[in-house]
């Protein structure tokens, strides 16, 4: 089996920071653009969650898979204490791929 694609699990919130949401992609990049633009319908739409906090990367598609199970179980603070590790502001990481233009709903 060949492992050259890439798989992003990924952490998203809101202005306000009270709700994360967990997903995986194989494009952050276009699945942040989506996000973003409110092209699916979902938890993430519904609660305006656009703003990317935290993202992993692996070349193995069930690693990310696991890693998303693994971390929808973990405690709230254990999410917050992740996030904050790698991204102590809670900036928008999209925005270094995305740029502003794109970031409109953030």
């Amino acid at each position: 089996m060949r492992e050259d694609k890439q798989y992003y699990v990924y952490i998203l919130t809101n202005k306000s920071n009270k709700t994360l949401y967990i997903g995986v992609t194989n494009n952050l990049v276009r699945r942040m653009f989506e996000h973003k633009n409110k092209l699916v319908e979902g938890f993430a739409k519904k609660y305006n969650l656009t703003k990317l906090v935290y993202y992993d990367l692996t070349n193995d598609v069930e690693s990310a898979i696991n890693r998303e199970k693994q971390l929808k179980n973990w405690h709230r603070d254990w999410k917050i204490n992740l996030i904050t590790q790698v991204n102590p502001k809670w900036r928008d990481l999209s925005k270094e791929f995305l740029g502003d233009a794109e970031s409109s709903s953030a």
